[in-house]
């Protein structure tokens, strides 16, 4: 459990230079400042003291919810934005807790993102932190409170604060600490030095970025040991925002003591991983540490320090800081997510295969009911091994990636469907193929899979040394050997399991975790449904869910219709904004008996709904792509409306929904700028 000392009552927080605060910053000693509330919700109150503000179940109900909006905002340098809050209570574990939320409203997005939220009650302030990156575009800060269950509970904002800077750097000169927290040890501690501080068995030194008494640093001492291996741990805030390069500090301990001194990352899973650790006291002043960080996805850094008995001496630390450049008499490790993945629109990217002979091909298949399309658009490229042109016994098929750097964590991801092969195991395998030792290892291989369904398969590596990822498809006898389609390849430093965690990109829907914030007029039997597999009518229907095969997407099931009968899905009032916007969403109309489905734009205080978008009848085997380009000023909402057609055999599916700010044509082109060019092998239209 982590424990905040008594360095950390916020209680007693009082700002300095309250009244030269930066753009985004607010004490609330006699105003909000540039934050107002939004009158369509409940006001936040001022404080009568000052100090805070606040909403509370006084005045409020369950269920109401408190925004607070900022003026516009621009961040040119990387920032961090600091929220000092307390959630309280009268239940010990309420069923509906209350939540604070906090959002950026970009000035062309007609969505807000949510940044960070929160609903754990205390008993004193508590710090989040978030890394802002830098950006050209203007926003908004919003934050949202909405009051949960219990009679005395309520939600407080004690100050906010921008700074340009990360959030892991700290001087430690003010009461905050910059969000760095100590997990509680009964024996040892980390605590603050320096100041008029003298709470210490043991002499130590003048703080590192004032040089004199006047400032403050952290230290650890081991005075109070009592057994062997005593941990003190020093925990940074979580970073929010992908972010490489030198993490650098200062430090200062005493010589030939019996302590280690070390440097982790902690990943959300709770994982750890050794960055560094002292291999020599250095000298008794203040000693420089530099260390290669990367935290692609949300991480903890933790200094650490072990005593084996009461007289280990002290740690000092000091002076945290940042560069996104890599450390000094280190050479930067290249790594391009866009160069190492490929989507074969345009050509094979940096993908390669054996000089022997074109193993894999890149083909091409028109809308049909026989054969499914790609996995990108439903109308564009892939790749397929074992085709007519070349299927032999012993056939093997070897497609090499770029060579990546070692010791770094990487996840891949990519998508293929098998056809045909009685005996699926091995068809498609992925090798680790480690350049200077010439050696090959198998990570990955399909077992079992559903037959001419584009699944995903994702996969966590690491290796010391520069690695390629080879896809190997093979087709062991003349006798069972079918298709293997691949597409879709991304590689990403980091966990596929971290990265998994992250939450969904704005303004997008999968329906992996449920139908997000659409709705229905009417729920039952001839509603929108929310399924994964096959569709209970055959001949009609997806076989699975476009996100990964077997997840989930919303469908009408026509069998429980009458022909002509709707079935209408709402978005959620999306936000009126200047410019062009364009929705993407991925849809299956597959069966002879195949109506209508239509997209709608219903303005605020319109009665007319506009028709955006139109398929009527069979249309593919495959999930289809489409963009839907509109603009709308207004507050609006889209609605997919799918109409019965003639027979059963009528299942209309959408999966994969994603609003985005811009034309269609600047997304189309982003999309094929990330797939590369590189040497086209046979293309083949089916």
């Amino acid at each position: 459990m982590l424990i905040r000392g008594v360095f950390l009552a916020l209680q007693a927080l009082q700002l300095a230079g309250a009244l030269d605060l930066p753009a985004g910053s607010c004490a609330f000693e006699e105003n909000t400042c540039s934050f107002d509330s939004v009158s369509a919700f409940l006001p936040w109150i001022l404080n009568e003291e000052g100090h805070y503000i606040y909403v509370d179940t006084s005045f409020a109900k369950q269920g109401e919810k408190a925004m607070l909006l900022s003026s516009d905002l621009q961040v040119e340098e990387w920032s961090c934005l600091r929220l000092v809050y307390q959630i309280t209570t009268s239940s010990m574990s309420p069923a509906d807790p209350s939540q604070l939320n906090l959002y950026m409203r970009f000035e062309d997005e007609s969505f807000d993102r949510l940044l960070w939220s929160a609903k754990e009650p205390s008993d004193s302030w508590l710090i989040a932190s978030l890394d802002l990156q830098n950006s050209s575009k203007k926003f908004k800060i919003l934050i949202e409170g909405v009051l949960g269950q219990g009679n005395a509970t309520s939600i407080a904002l004690f100050e906010i604060k921008m700074t340009t800077g990360y959030c892991i750097e700290c001087d430690f000169e003010e009461n905050h600490l910059c969000g760095f927290v100590n997990r509680w040890n009964p024996n040892v501690n980390w605590f603050v030095g320096g100041g008029t501080i003298r709470n210490s068995h043991s002499i130590l030194p003048q703080d590192h970025t004032f040089k004199s008494e006047l400032g403050h640093y952290m230290y650890v001492d081991s005075v109070y040991v009592k057994n062997f291996q005593e941990v003190a741990q020093l925990i940074s805030p979580m970073t929010t925002a992908p972010m490489s390069g030198c993490l650098s500090f200062y430090y200062q301990l005493q010589q030939g003591n019996d302590n280690v001194f070390s440097l982790y990352t902690r990943d959300t899973a709770g994982l750890y991983e050794e960055i560094w650790k002292v291999d020599s006291p250095g000298n008794a002043a203040w000693n420089l540490a530099e260390v290669e960080f990367s935290a692609p996805y949300p991480m903890e850094v933790i200094f650490e320090v072990a005593f084996n008995g009461p007289k280990g001496g002290y740690v000092a630390l000091d002076d945290i800081s940042f560069s996104p450049v890599p450390c000094q008499n280190q050479t930067g490790i290249y790594f391009s997510a866009v160069e190492a993945s490929c989507d074969f629109e345009q050509g094979l990217c940096n993908f390669y295969q054996d000089k022997e002979g074109p193993g894999w091909t890149r083909v091409k298949v028109k809308p049909n009911v026989y054969r499914a399309g790609d996995h990108t658009t439903g109308l564009g490229y892939y790749l397929l091994a074992n085709t007519k042109f070349t299927s032999q016994p012993g056939y093997i098929g070897r497609l090499y990636g770029l060579s990546l750097p070692g010791n770094l964590q990487y996840c891949l991801r990519f998508y293929y469907a098998i056809y045909g092969f009685l005996k699926m195991t091995d068809t498609l395998a992925v090798y680790i193929f480690e350049e200077n030792h010439m050696v090959q290892e198998k990570i990955w291989s399909v077992l079992e899979s559903p037959r001419g369904v584009w699944m995903e398969a994702e996969i966590t590596f690491k290796k010391p040394m520069p690695t390629k990822v080879v896809f190997m498809s093979l087709c062991k006898s003349f006798w069972d050997c079918g298709l293997v389609a691949l597409d879709d390849i991304t590689i990403q430093l980091g966990s596929c399991w971290s990265l998994a965690r992250l939450p969904p990109p704005p303004g997008e829907c999968t329906f992996e975790q449920d139908e997000c914030a659409f709705t229905q007029e009417k729920r039952n039997r001839s509603s929108w449904h929310r399924g994964r597999g096959e569709t209970p009518t055959s001949y009609t229907g997806p076989k699975g869910d476009h996100t990964a095969g077997v997840g989930y997407y919303m469908y009408i099931e026509a069998s429980h219709m009458v022909y002509g009968q709707k079935a209408r899905l709402f978005s959620r009032p999306l936000r009126g904004v200047f410019g062009k916007h364009c929705l993407t969403f991925f849809y299956h109309m597959y069966g002879a008996g195949t109506g209508l489905l239509n997209v709608y734009l219903k303005k605020e205080q319109d009665s007319e709904e506009y028709l955006l978008w139109r398929r009527r009848g069979e249309q593919s085997i495959s999930w289809l792509r489409a963009l839907v380009e509109y603009s709308s000023e207004r507050q609006h909402q889209i609605i997919f409306e799918a109409i019965r057609g003639v027979s059963i055999r009528g299942d209309i599916a959408i999966d994969d929904v994603k609003f985005q700010a811009g034309p269609c044509a600047e997304i189309e082109d982003t999309t094929q700028q990330s797939s590369g060019y590189s040497e086209v092998l046979n293309e083949i239209e089916y």
